[in-house]
């Protein structure tokens, strides 16, 4: 069938879940292969029988909404602080490059 891509979960990578970086692929996978992803990729307690030391990362996050935190005072204290000692030192105004002499 056109469109339909057919793969063996011991050779899964992210090229062929994710192909260009665009996530939201849909997969469905048999019961087999869905018993066999703890022994090929491992989980969280136990490293992987088939890939050499390999373990799955935990995730590192606690909060992931990335809005309420980027404008978190902290953050925004942050990047004020920076901005400010960042200021232009040469003229401010512009000047036309074809027009003025100096």
């Amino acid at each position: 069938m056109p469109g339909v891509d057919v793969c063996n979960v011991h050779r899964l990578n992210v090229l062929q879940l994710a192909p260009g970086g665009h996530l939201g692929r849909f997969v469905i996978y048999t019961k087999s292969a869905f018993n066999a992803l703890d022994t090929v990729f491992g989980d969280f307690v136990k490293a992987s029988a088939e890939k050499k030391g390999y373990t799955l990362n935990r995730p590192v996050m606690e909060c992931a909404d990335l809005s309420r935190i980027i404008n978190s005072d902290q953050v925004q204290a942050v990047l004020r602080d920076l901005k400010a000692k960042h200021a232009r030192v040469h003229d401010k105004t512009k000047k036309n490059p074809l027009t003025n002499k100096a």
